[in-house]
């Protein structure tokens, strides 16, 4: 018996419509509930859902990180191109803080991912409170360094004796506190990997309404207050991370935290330590890697004048407000990637990776149309000097064209991190950055005679070479049997 081809039913307009509109309220409503805070179970339910009630706190989290670099660039430009290539200069050296403070967080954030997913709350905790004190003890030596070298610093970077005098004031309060920047990251990874990714934002959220109305205030002076030049910006920036510090502590000591800490949790538990030291090693060691790079990049585009170095640091600032994000995204994977794990569902932390590198690819590939195709707009509005806003724009042109590849390097970087496979972006970073970029960059730079276009050269190239190997050692599997 031969059955007929039934012709398809049609939907009328009117229920495709509410359909519509219940899609559309479905997706707000968890918007809603992913900036409040949410409850949800990671490990199980639809993925994503999980992707979504993660990643938006988490991307408005990195998008206020990122807004306090632009915030200063902002206003230190007023100041002159040596002022703003002070600032890049010294963010250049703050990349060791932040290499530390990351690679910490993430030891941290795979440890308490991992016990959340295992419904061990006391262990969670345990682990955070022995995170934060390795946090704090690494931040003193740093300390030391902001107090008795500062202007040298600036001076082996490049920068002329009469303008580190004048300048050196912001790389030292800078790298003095640097403790509250530790914290910050710390603390902030806890939140995240617990599952309550919306503290985190509200963190930076406060942090920098600070920082935004103390900016001003302290560079250019405001009634009692003198006008304190590029070290007011140091100061705003310092006070505004400080203050969100006192708020996190505030939170982990109360009872509204998944991650909550006693003063018996900070009773140094050397195993646990000696765990957070292996972890932090590969943690700490890719972004030392990965920064410090970006410090010989500096050195070298330092050769071409302050022009270029300044087009350089607005760009850069420029790019990390849409690359801090994308860390955002990659973050939910790693939380992801940790507690699934910890609840014995590999497969589900896999499907978690492609479904956040797939949504990142669409935002970073957006963001990068837009500044290759309006790079100088971007550079104007925060330097009117015809020559910093050429070779700013130069800059951002080229280094977004590799955006698309960047979205996928970040999320199976992150995804080693929340399995706690630390060690395979350690050797990605290691190979591609020292072993290629450094090289890359000199030789096109200076060796080939290209000038700084070369430097932007290598950096496309490096990164999504990352890329292309991440996503092949993804496929293989190996950071499934990471035990943390």
């Amino acid at each position: 018996m031969q059955l007929k081809n039934k012709k398809p039913v049609a939907v009328p307009l009117a229920v495709t419509i509410r359909r519509k509109r219940r899609a559309w309220a479905g997706l707000w409503k968890d918007i809603k509930e992913s900036i409040a805070g949410s409850n949800m179970d990671f490990t199980s339910g639809a993925i994503g859902r999980a992707v979504l009630l993660l990643s938006v706190p988490m991307v408005l989290e990195m998008i206020m990180e990122s807004v306090f670099a632009v915030v200063d660039i902002f206003f230190v430009s007023r100041l002159g191109a040596d002022a703003v290539a002070v600032v890049g200069i010294t963010e250049s050296l703050m990349t060791v803080v932040y290499a530390i403070g990351m690679g910490l967080g993430t030891a941290t954030a795979a440890m308490v991912a991992r016990r959340t997913g295992e419904k061990n709350r006391e262990g969670a905790s345990l682990a955070a409170a022995q995170g934060i004190l390795l946090a704090v003890s690494a931040s003193l030596l740093i300390a030391l360094s902001g107090l008795f070298f500062a202007r040298e610093l600036l001076v082996l970077m490049g920068v002329s004796p009469d303008v580190a005098d004048d300048y050196h004031m912001y790389p030292a309060i800078m790298l003095s506190g640097n403790v509250v920047i530790m914290l910050l990251f710390i603390i902030n990874a806890i939140f995240r990997s617990s599952g309550d990714a919306a503290l985190s934002m509200r963190v930076l959220w406060f942090a920098n309404i600070i920082n935004i109305v103390l900016d001003p205030m302290f560079i250019f002076g405001f009634w009692i207050i003198p006008p304190l030049g590029i070290k007011g910006a140091a100061i705003a920036t310092t006070v505004g991370r400080g203050l969100a510090v006192c708020y996190q502590v505030w939170i982990l000591t109360g009872r509204g935290s998944r991650v909550q800490l006693r003063f018996s949790h900070f009773r140094p538990d050397f195993t646990i330590i000696g765990r957070l030291l292996r972890l932090s090693a590969g943690g700490i060691g890719q972004l030392l890697i990965a920064t410090s790079s970006w410090i010989f990049m500096v050195r070298i585009i330092s050769v071409f004048g302050s022009e270029v170095l300044a087009g350089y640091t607005i760009a850069l600032r420029i790019m990390i407000f849409s690359l801090l994000p994308s860390w955002g995204l990659s973050n939910a994977a790693a939380t992801l990637v940790g507690q699934n794990l910890g609840a014995g569902q590999p497969e589900r932390a896999v499907r978690s990776v492609w479904i956040t590198a797939y949504a990142n690819m669409v935002f970073l590939g957006i963001a990068g149309a837009i500044f290759i195709t309006n790079a100088g707009f971007f550079i104007r509005l925060f330097i009117s000097d015809p020559g910093v806003v050429e070779a700013g724009a130069h800059c951002l042109r080229m280094i977004s064209i590799g955006f698309v590849f960047y979205a996928f390097g970040m999320v199976m970087i992150q995804a080693f991190n929340g399995a706690g496979d630390t060690r395979t972006p350690t050797w990605l970073n290691f190979i591609f950055f020292w072993l290629l970029e450094i090289p890359l960059a000199w030789f096109l730079a200076i060796g080939a005679g290209i000038g700084e276009t070369g430097v932007y050269y290598a950096i496309v190239i490096a990164e999504s070479a990352i890329a292309v190997t991440g996503i092949i050692l993804f496929r293989r599997g190996r950071w499934k049997l990471k035990k943390v």
